[in-house]
């Protein structure tokens, strides 16, 4: 479903209105032209006078959809931009396909994206805040050696034991120059700090920039950096910079090199020195593709070395990322597993459990929108012991789930009925005129229905009894067709909101030689077809006879279809 105003309504397929495939022969496309022509010429139907107008119009949009496919360039044109592709002005198409109401909605929509992407763009805001929470009480507690309690606790004492504030600003200069400013306020244990950076990048060529830093926080820093282009498949980023402290002037140097080793993965070579921290060397390696992402890492140096691996699974098709990583050293071992889920467009949330010797068991949360992250990092317990392994892997997935079942499933469900309705309300009087379309075009096939199905009927071919089209009823897995069938084809004028229409006539007409074949793309297109439930799912369900044995079938809208089947065959119940 199409969203902010967007109309839900698509434009024609001319492949669809043709009943050809997209890789069809010019001979399948005269072919399926000359059927449609004996159908829906004008001629055909002079007799009367209302008859003839629909037929014209639907004939020139036959004879439309023919001479885009039958001239090669054209074709070549539609197959890759569309119908748009073949207009002359963008706008003659908006004003003929769309309402009043969709263009001005449209053109709210476009200025509003537009001014979002300016500002983005412009200032490029980036914001970290983390609260770090200790609840090792929860857990095990902890009473001093000198401390004599009255009486125990009946709640456990959860406290916030430090949190980090980071934001920064982009601010374009000119073409070539970026100022960017930064800052960050902490505080631990009672005990705050806070620095205030500001930096100029400049491209200096297509090939490299460089970066002049210069800030305030625990004594002033100087810092420069630079990054150059190698080669197509290398590139070195260095950068160094002067602390003023105290105690004195503290300089640090940190350079890296890149290689891309093939089209999915990178290899880094990192050297750190001077600092408070030490100095290390650290290999990298990284592989991104679409189901996977690795990377794992060796530092030798100070004040730790280490190794680490860590991997993480893409599921595009449920927005997920499942993730599990290892890494151990001078300082211990962690381990550490989660996922993060994609809530919107620009929302995710994540969780991880970390399990580490000597560091304990914390459940790492996490939230992100757009370029805004919050993280809470909640240490349960300072030793690795079963109980609070099991609360911190448990309790986010129930709490997922309960959260997903009753606040976020239902809001979802309302917004997007919301925005149905909007949609169908906007586009109303486009479903009516549809609808009349597709009532013109059965009457005109009634001539052609009523000798196909008696052709069909003489030979014991194949003959459509009923065939229903739309969204499917509540907790139904196909429509119910058992009903009288249609005989002559008549059919009760459908209402404006109908979730389903009744396609036997058109069906039926499609047949040759005892065969019905359908396309895998949407059936709306269909002569005789239209949508009756755009944004919803909707099913195709047909009933029909076959060597005077009994057939049933249902295929979702984009399914191909083909028949007759064996498989469709209903057979008797003695």
């Amino acid at each position: 479903m199409e969203e902010d105003g967007e109309s839900i309504l698509k434009e024609d397929d001319y492949y669809q209105l043709l009943n050809v495939s997209k890789t069809a022969a010019p001979e399948e496309i005269n072919s399926a032209y000359r059927r449609f022509s004996r159908m829906f010429h004008p001629d055909k139907h002079s007799t009367d006078p209302n008859k003839q107008k629909w037929a014209e119009q639907i004939f020139n949009k036959v004879k439309e959809a023919y001479e885009v496919l039958s001239d090669p360039h054209k074709r070549a044109i539609y197959d890759t931009l569309g119908k748009r592709g073949l207009e002359v002005d963008g706008w003659e198409i908006i004003f003929r396909t769309r309402t009043p109401r969709e263009i001005r909605d449209e053109y709210e929509r476009l200025k509003r994206e537009r001014e979002e992407r300016r500002l983005q763009q412009s200032a490029n805001p980036r914001g970290t805040i983390t609260l770090s929470i200790n609840a090792t009480d929860m857990f095990t507690k902890y009473y001093d050696e000198y401390e004599i309690l009255e009486e125990p606790s009946l709640f456990p004492s959860i406290e916030v034991s430090g949190m980090t504030i980071q934001q920064s600003i982009d601010a374009p200069v000119t073409l070539r120059n970026t100022a960017t400013l930064s800052g960050n306020i902490s505080t631990q244990n009672g005990i705050g700090s806070g620095s205030v950076n500001i930096s100029n990048r400049h491209l200096s060529s297509e090939r490299g920039w460089t970066e002049l830093e210069c800030g305030i926080g625990n004594g002033p820093v100087l810092g420069f950096k630079i990054f150059r282009t190698i080669s197509r498949l290398m590139f070195v980023n260095c950068g160094t910079g002067l602390q003023f402290t105290p105690r004195g002037i503290v300089p640090t140097l940190v350079s890296t090199m890149a290689l891309q080793l093939d089209a999915h993965s990178v290899g880094y070579l990192t050297y750190r020195g001077g600092g408070q921290g030490g100095s290390s060397m650290t290999t990298t390696y990284v592989r991104d593709s679409e189901k996977y992402h690795l990377n794992s890492a060796i530092q030798i140096g100070s004040p730790h070395s280490f190794i680490s691996f860590n991997v993480m699974r893409k599921l595009p098709q449920h927005d997920m990322k499942l993730r599990l990583a290892l890494k151990f050293g001078t300082f211990g071992a962690i381990a550490e597993y989660g996922a993060e889920k994609k809530v919107s467009q620009n929302t995710s949330v994540s969780a991880a459990v970390m399990l580490g010797v000597p560091s304990g068991v914390m459940l790492k949360l996490k939230w992100s929108c757009a370029s805004q992250t919050i993280v809470v990092p909640i240490h349960l317990c300072e030793e690795v012991i079963p109980a609070p392994v099991f609360y911190a892997t448990v309790v986010p997935m129930v709490s997922w789930l309960m959260l997903k079942k009753l606040i976020l499933d239902p809001m979802a469900r309302e917004r997007d009925e919301r925005q149905r309705q909007r949609s169908m309300e906007a586009n109303f009087e486009r479903l009516q005129e549809m609808q009349r379309q597709a009532r013109a075009t059965v009457e005109l096939m009634r001539e052609t229905y009523s000798r196909n199905r008696s052709d069909e009927e003489k030979k014991r071919g194949l003959v459509i009894l009923k065939a229903l089209y739309g969204k499917l009823p509540s907790g139904a897995s196909s429509h119910e067709t058992a009903a009288e069938e249609i005989g002559d084809g008549a059919t009760e004028p459908p209402s404006p909101y109908s979730d389903v229409i009744d396609v036997t006539i058109p069906l039926q007409c499609l047949i040759r030689d005892s065969r019905l074949e359908l396309l895998e793309a949407s059936k709306s297109d269909l002569p005789g077809f239209y949508d009756p439930c755009a944004g919803d799912e909707k099913h195709l369900t047909i009933r029909y006879m076959f060597h005077n044995n009994l057939h049933v079938c249902t295929v979702s809208d984009k399914e191909a279809v083909v028949l007759p089947r064996t498989v469709h065959r209903i057979k008797n119940r003695s």
